[in-house]
């Protein structure tokens, strides 16, 4: 839950997949302007009836793009799978693009640095995370849904999104903790962002008679903390419980910072527990 990355899209809101930054286009992308004294300059006698340099123009462009697109993706992909095999601080740029199959110098065309590329991907996870919030409350009957149903169906679809992928669960709630400057900024960026959002979920909760009115600001900095680490803890346990464990899990310590209850024993869905369900909470490393 922790939206920069400087490689083409710096705002929260970017999707980290998306064509790269304007730069140098890769080779062949744009037909270089014609010297003069060329047939195509008109020093020359015509070749016969064909598409004209404006016209293919577009084409090649549009195929460079996709060339590109499609390297910086074996990139992210590349990148994704070495840093859940051998971890973050021990993959190289080196590493990377002799397993992509991609030249150094391409991978600076797409990225600034290694810490760009996690941010890249750390971004397509909390993006998606916020972005599935934001489709639940778009739903009229969210809007005026009591406080307990809204936060289990934000958690439910906030667990769902950032969930979905394993593999990109651990890049962003394991793998970006201690891996510099730039991607400490980047979640905080993020963080910023889910408390502004939990503090206005709490704040129609007290208008709704549904809270207590005080200053949520500190309590929501805390459970996102809570968040950050019980996703953590599911991408280290994945075999141990189910998301949607985790996400009623985190349905409870919500409600609990708003002052309410889901009931004892009771999971957002109104079914009792099952024994022990609560045991992949304390396996960790398994």
């Amino acid at each position: 839950m922790d939206p920069v990355r400087k490689s083409t899209d710096t705002s929260p809101t970017g999707t980290g997949r998306s064509p790269a930054r304007t730069g140098p286009s890769a080779a062949g992308a744009r037909p270089s302007p014609a010297r003069p004294g060329s047939p195509s300059a008109g020093s020359g006698p015509s070749t016969g009836p064909g598409p004209s340099t404006g016209d293919t123009a577009p084409t090649q462009d549009r195929t460079g793009q996709t060339r590109r697109a499609r390297r910086r993706e074996r990139l992210l992909t590349t990148a994704t799978e070495l840093f859940i095999t051998r971890g973050y601080p021990a993959t190289s740029i080196e590493r990377i693009c002799v397993t992509a199959r991609v030249s150094i110098r391409a991978f600076y065309e797409e990225f600034e640095g290694r810490e760009a590329l996690l941010i890249a991907l750390h971004n397509d996870v909390a993006r998606s995370g916020m972005e599935a919030a934001l489709t639940v409350l778009s739903d009229p009957a969210t809007e005026s849904a009591e406080t307990r149903d809204r936060i289990s169906a934000l958690a439910r679809a906030y667990v769902e999104a950032v969930t979905a992928d394993p593999a990109a669960t651990r890049i962003a709630f394991i793998e970006v903790i201690g891996a510099g400057r730039a991607v400490e900024d980047h979640r905080l960026l993020w963080r910023g962002l889910w408390t502004d959002f939990l503090i206005g979920e709490a704040a129609r909760a007290v208008e709704r008679g549904e809270a207590v009115r005080r200053d949520y600001a500190l309590a929501m900095v805390a459970l996102i903390g809570a968040v950050n680490e019980l996703v953590g803890h599911w991408a280290r346990n994945t075999s141990a419980f189910s998301p949607l464990m985790l996400a009623d899990e985190l349905v409870h310590h919500a409600l609990a910072v708003l002052g309410l209850s889901a009931g004892p024993g009771v999971s957002v869905d109104g079914v009792a527990r099952v024994d022990g369900a609560r045991g992949g909470l304390v396996d960790e490393g398994k």
